[in-house]
């Protein structure tokens, strides 16, 4: 990225190792990407919550709910700041506003992370570009820890469960730049971690989250 002389970026006075040792963990983002109806929320939810039960400092970042505010699309801008305003800085479902929308989200990650928090995110995100740009983007502050996890779930699977009725409406054509339809998913190359979606339960598929955290030294293991 590059610098703008107007915006200096100021060093906190609290290193992320005081913060580490304060709270007995290591903040991280843990990025959880796959389709639409792959299980990524879920599974983020089931992960929060056995991190909770372990008194660990935790916070999920959930596409849906990030839409209603900080990503919101131009219709629900509209209302409240006018017409310009909303097709300015709403974001839709084109490939550029999901480019947005992840660079917009990946900056909070960043911040959560850098609080000493374990910064759970569940985003579609599926162009691979976008992800590695988050990536680098967290790595390069204090080389804070970025975990990409893959919910390979079939896309049959996926339209099986359909929970929002999403690939109906896209297959019936109503639903432009639709992913795994219309649009295309990169699938992660290397991601920290792979899971079989369509093969296990959430709570299955968390403790194996939980434990690559133990394993990287995000959380110390159970005693």
């Amino acid at each position: 990225m590059t610098t703008d002389p107007k915006v200096v970026w100021h060093q906190a006075s609290v290193s992320s190792q005081q913060r580490a040792e304060k709270l007995g963990q290591r903040g991280c983002v843990v990025w959880f990407t796959g389709l639409s109806g792959s299980g990524k929320s879920t599974i983020a939810n089931a992960l929060d919550q056995l991190l909770i039960e372990r008194n660990a400092h935790s916070y999920l970042l959930d596409g849906d709910n990030i839409r209603h505010g900080l990503c919101a699309t131009p219709q629900m801008l509209n209302p409240l700041h006018g017409d310009a305003f909303a097709k300015r800085f709403g974001l839709g479902f084109s490939p550029e506003d999901r480019e947005e929308n992840i660079r917009r989200v990946g900056a909070v990650t960043q911040l959560l992370a850098s609080a000493g928090l374990i910064c759970l995110t569940a985003f579609v995100s599926p162009y691979r570009r976008d992800r590695d740009r988050v990536r680098n983007w967290v790595n390069n502050q204090d080389s804070t820890p970025f975990f990409e996890v893959f919910v390979n779930t079939p896309l049959e699977v996926c339209m099986q469960r359909d929970p929002k009725g999403l690939y109906q409406q896209a297959l019936a054509g109503k639903i432009p730049n639709f992913t795994g339809i219309s649009d295309p998913y990169e699938a992660p190359e290397n991601p920290e971690l792979e899971l079989p979606g369509g093969s296990a339960t959430p709570s299955e598929l968390a403790e194996q989250v939980l434990k690559m955290l133990q394993d990287r030294g995000i959380i110390p293991a159970r005693s």
